[in-house]
This record gives C-alpha cells, structure tokens and sequence, in this order.
C-alpha cells in the first residue's frame, strides 16, 4: 500500500450484510436486494495482465483463479488494525507482481428492478475501471495516458442503470473490476488490488453506507488532524516566546520545523478531497515530512550546543539533499508502469540506508552534547528520544511489530505518541529557555536603568546661574539612555565654556562611551576650544569602536567667543547659522588639529546649539524636520525647539541647549 493508505482505509459497517445464495447456474451468483446493501464477497474470478476483451461477458474465465473477499484468519492480515482487512494478490501466489489484473464476477439481480448502485471496495491499492457486461460504467483515477494517473480520495460510487450494461430479472450481469497498481505500493507482501468486497444496492440505501464510510474515513483520518493542530499550537507557543525575545534566534529552528510538521499533517487530511494527482501530492506529502524532520536535526544540533561540529551541520545538509533527490526520484518512478524490480529493491535499501543513517546523527548529536555540561537537561534527551522513534517505525514495520492502533474507530500510529511526547518534552525546554530569557532581559533593563541614572548624573538637568547668562538646556534621548551629551563648564570670572556632542550609535553601548567623555572633559585642564578637542581625541582614539561629533565654544564675560568643531553641527546666533570651521570626528585620527573661529556676543544676542536628532525627525510622511526648519525656530526657547523635532518625529536623541546674553 501507499504511505497514506492506512490514514485512508474504512472500517467494515456492520450494515452490510454479506448475502450468497445457492448458484442456479455456473458463474452467476443470484442477489435479492431489498432495501439494503449486499457486499459482494465472492467468487470473483482472477488474473493478472491486461486484455481489454477480458471486459467481455462472453469471455470464458472458467480457467482463471478463483479468490474470495471473505474475511477469514486465513485471508486477513495479522497486525493491521482494520477489522475485515484481507490481503491483496501479493499473498495469493502473486509475490512482487505490479501492474494490471483484473477481477470478474457475475450476479443475477432480482427484487430490483430500477437503477441500482455500485459501491467500491472500502480498500483497495491503486488505481481502477469498473465494467459492466462489458460497458465502463465509471473509474477511479485517470486511464488516458499510458500510465494510469491515481487520485489521492476514498471509494466510488458508479450508477448501474437499466440498460444493456445491466439485463432485466433473471439475467446474469457480469461485473468486471481492471486495476492498476504502481511499484511503489509494494513492498508489505500483501498488496495489490481489492482489500475489502465491492457493494451493491438500491440508490438510496447506497448512498446512506457510503456517507456513513465518509465520516468514518474523516473520523480514522483525525488522528492526522489532532496530529496537525498539536504542531500549530506548539508553533504558536514558540511564536509567542520569540515575540517576547527577539534575541533568542535558536526558536526559529523548531519553528521552522512545526510550520512544515502543520503543513504536513494538512496534506494528508487533503487526501480524502482528491483535489490533486496521487503522485504529485504523495511527493508535497514527502517533501514537507523530509523539511519537517531535517529542520528538527538541526534543532537537536543547535539545542544540544554542538555547533562547533560543523562536519555535523555539513552531515546533516548533506543527508537532506540525497534524502530529497532520492524521495522525490522513487516517489515518481517508481509509479511509472516499467519500473523494475531491482528499483523496487534500491528504493527500499535507500530508504532504510538513509533512515539508518539519520538515526545515527541523532546518537551522534546526543553523545557530543552529553559531553557539554551546560546542556544536560534531561527534557532535552527524553524529547530526542521519542522523536527517534519516527525513524525507527520502518524498522519496526520491518520486523512485525505493531505500529498502529485503532482505537473507537481513530487511527493512532505510534509516531503520533512519540511525537506528542516529545512535544511535550521539548515544552518544558522551552519554558525554561523562555525564564532565562526574561531574567536576562530583567538584568538588562536594571543596567539600563543604572545607566540611566549614571547619565543623568553625568548629563546636568538644571543648567548653572552664572551672571550675565541666560542659559536653558533640553535633553530628550530616544530610549532609556541615549548618546548626546553636553557640559557647562562656568569659570571664576563669570565665562562659559561649552561642550555639545554626540556619539555614533545609541543606546547603552553610546550612553558609556558618553560616560568617558564626561569624565575625561572634568579631567581636562585645558579651555582652549581647540586644545580641548585635540585632547578628548586623544583620549577616545582607539578606546571605543565609533566616533564621536562635538562643539566646543568659550565665551568670556564680555561677549567674546572663541569656537572649535569636530564634525557636529554648527550653532546658530540669532537665528542664523554661524560660519565656523569643521574638522574631524573625534577617535578617527590619532592626531588632529582644531582651527578656532571668533565672534562677538552682544546684550540681547541667543547662541542654540542643537543635535542631529532636531534635523533628523521625521514625519508620517518621511519628511524630514530639515535645516531650514531648524533654522527657523533656532532662536526660541530651548524647550519650544526640542517639543517641535519631537511633535514632528522623534528618531534620535534631541539636545538643545541656548545661551542668551543678557548683560
């Protein structure tokens, strides 16, 4: 059978009540049809090969072999866990045969004179024409090419009117099946064509069993949906924990892993609805189950801490690649009408050889991460442990071993327990990486919260009364701590010196670099502009991994201003933009030289140093705040200024700080 043939196999209904009488002529079996169904075990004569004349009522099959549907202890077949289950032509003297063969079976009807209804069998293997007294009455798959197409579904239903396909009362009818199975389905020994008795009956009664073995059939198959949605929950659940710590990008492997395992489980309960071709969507099955447990390979690799075993990640790639070709390779071919047997043979060795093989990466990754102490979580290797037991089913299959039970009609493989243990396992893995993540980030918001303290120490809040000085000063970072700083440094004779920057970068990483220069300026002994900057390069180059802009200005009691620029934006005087010269960034060059420029400060005139992040707002729209609009407002209040850039769209941190002269 099919991979999928077990997830689409019914069980018998206890209202089909199979009916023989006594043969009133050779070859006919008499049926009387009230309103029931009768399964139509046998005799059905048999033979493989293909003839088309063998769809003939006059085509003498006395010489051919006679088989029985009825279920016996010497018919079913032990360890599958389908009542009524019997074993195809595999175990009926046909060993290895794929192909064609045919079944033929004349009934005489009576008690029923109307069109009447034929069911297929509830189990069969491939692909089929039903024929009545020679005329085709209906088919399952597509006969139109020169391999018969299967379509993924259950049973069929096929009208027998009133007509020369089917003779008044009294006259026989002869009901012919041709099927057609594929290399693929063999490989049990007991596959190949009809599992169960086709059924006949009246319209209506037909019509009842055969929703009746739908829900059933949606009922076995619910084991492949509860599988389905225990996968979309643990997705969702390691969705939810990498919503709450981006950080941790190791979720994404077992993420990956339960996507493809949903999408899996989706395509097999898709088979009942035949809406694809059986080998197109038998290699989607292939492909998302292959994706699924590679992806889960590499979990075990990044959760046991083994990454270091790059041969092992090499291995594993290496692994998915031949399994992929070879899956997708026998998975086509193999349905094709002349593949041999020697390919038959090679596709099982392959699969067992790669199963073989993947299971030994498991071990493998389970010894290398015994070794690492850090990572002995027993919920790890019991999750590793269930899981191995989906490589181990063909093996178990191998050797007789049950590996399904079908308990209230509900197919439960043993891979589905396996799994679900192993969710579970893993689950407990995740908590715990889930904990540890919220105590680090935890930890990390109490070090931003210190830092965030440090810096408003560092940075002042209230700016210095020094006479003849008007001074205001706005700090808004654009998180906890921020990368601007600036320093008012007033003299004995009532001068200012001023120092106004910013770092590359932001957050935690710019707010300690702002720490060290805070700390080297209140150590510098030095209030040339000029000689100020080349000392603070000199400390910073090769200290800190970025740069850093800064402006610093002297100005004397009387007005008169010395100024010096390292890369930040110019100030403006009233309104206007001061022209003074720029050099570079700080920490770039180990040696740089500062050119100086002189102004005048006059009663009345207000000096407003600001930060990249006023020019560098940005709207709803993209826009830009820009430097004419900075330009514009540079001679309002310091707050007025910082309130503008921020309403606009904060996207850096904002330092404003104005100077007015008022003496």
């Amino acid at each position: 059978m099919k991979k999928s043939d077990l997830l689409v196999l019914l069980l018998m209904i206890s209202a089909c009540a199979g009916l023989r009488a006594q043969e009133s002529r050779p070859n006919a079996v008499p049926v009387t049809l009230g309103q029931s169904v009768i399964a139509l075990y046998g005799p059905w004569k048999f033979h493989i090969g293909d003839n088309p004349q063998w769809a003939d009522p006059n085509f003498d099959d006395s010489h051919w072999e006679t088989v029985d549907l009825t279920p016996t202890p010497q018919t079913t077949v032990p360890g599958v866990p389908i009542p009524g289950f019997v074993a195809g032509w595999e175990s009926r003297g046909h060993p290895g045969y794929a192909g064609y063969a045919w079944y033929r079976m004349r009934v005489r009807i009576s008690g029923a004179d109307g069109p009447l209804t034929l069911l297929s069998p509830e189990w069969f293997d491939g692909a089929f024409q039903v024929f009545a007294n020679g005329h085709p009455v209906g088919s399952y798959g597509k006969f139109n090419g020169s391999t018969p197409e299967l379509d993924e579904g259950g049973g069929s239903r096929f009208a027998l009117p009133v007509s020369a396909d089917r003779p008044g009362p009294g006259r026989s009818t002869l009901i012919a099946f041709r099927f057609y199975m594929a290399p693929a389905s063999l490989g049990t020994g007991v596959r190949g064509g009809m599992h169960g008795p086709p059924r006949i009956g009246l319209p209506g009664a037909a019509t009842a069993v055969y929703r009746v073995e739908r829900e059933q059939e949606y009922l076995r198959l619910a084991s492949a949906d509860a599988a389905g949605l225990l996968y979309f929950l643990f997705a969702l659940l390691i969705a939810m924990i990498f919503a709450f710590s981006r950080s941790e990008k190791i979720l994404l492997w077992p993420l990956g892993a339960s996507v493809f395992a949903v999408i899996h489980s989706a395509l097999i309960s898709s088979t009942v609805a035949g809406w694809m071709n059986e080998v197109w969507l038998e290699a989607l099955i292939g492909l998302a189950s292959l994706v699924s447990g590679y992806l889960w390979l590499l979990t075990w690799w990044v959760y046991f801490g083994v990454q270091r075993a790059r041969w092992l990640f090499k291995t594993i790639l290496g692994l998915a690649i031949f399994n992929l070709a070879e899956l997708e390779f026998f998975t086509i071919v193999l349905r094709i009408r002349t593949a041999s047997p020697e390919l038959l043979i090679a596709g099982r060795i392959s699969g067992r050889v790669t199963g073989s093989a993947v299971f030994l990466v498991m071990i493998t990754i389970v010894w290398l991460g015994w070794k690492g102490a850090e990572r002995r979580q027993w919920p790890l290797f019991l999750a590793i442990f269930f899981q191995s037991f989906q490589v181990l089913v063909p093996w178990m299959s191998l050797l007789h071993m049950r590996t399904a039970w079908q308990p209230f009609g509900v197919i439960i493989p043993i891979d589905l327990i396996s799994n679900c243990a192993s969710l579970v396992c893993f689950s407990f893995v995740l908590f715990g990486q889930f904990r540890s993540s919220m105590q680090r980030q935890q930890a990390t918001e109490d070090d931003l919260k210190q830092a965030q303290e440090v810096q408003h120490l560092l940075i002042p809040r209230n700016a210095p009364n020094v006479p003849g000085w008007l001074i205001e000063s706005e700090y808004r970072p654009a998180r906890n701590v921020g990368g601007d700083f600036f320093q008012i440094l007033p003299g004995d004779d009532a001068s200012l010196l001023i120092v106004v920057g910013d770092v590359s970068g932001k957050g935690l990483k710019a707010a300690m670099t702002v720490s060290a220069i805070v700390g080297a300026l209140r150590g510098c002994a030095v209030r040339a502009p000029a000689e100020v900057l080349a000392y603070l390069n000199r400390v910073l180059h090769g200290q800190i991994s970025g740069f850093a802009t800064c402006a610093v200005a002297s100005i004397a009691a009387d007005g008169a201003m010395t100024i010096a620029n390292a890369g930040h934006l110019s100030p403006y005087c009233n309104g206007k933009e001061l022209p003074i010269a720029s050099g570079l960034p700080l920490a770039i060059a180990a040696e740089s030289s500062y050119e100086e420029s002189h102004h005048k400060l006059t009663p009345g005139d207000r000096l407003t140093f600001i930060s990249d992040g006023v020019v560098e707002a940005t709207n709803g729209k993209r826009e830009l705040f820009g430097f004419e609009r900075a330009e514009e407002i540079s001679n309002q209040p310091a707050a007025a200024i910082a309130e503008a850039a921020q309403r606009w769209g904060q996207e850096d941190d904002i330092t404003v700080l104005t100077v007015a002269c008022t003496a």
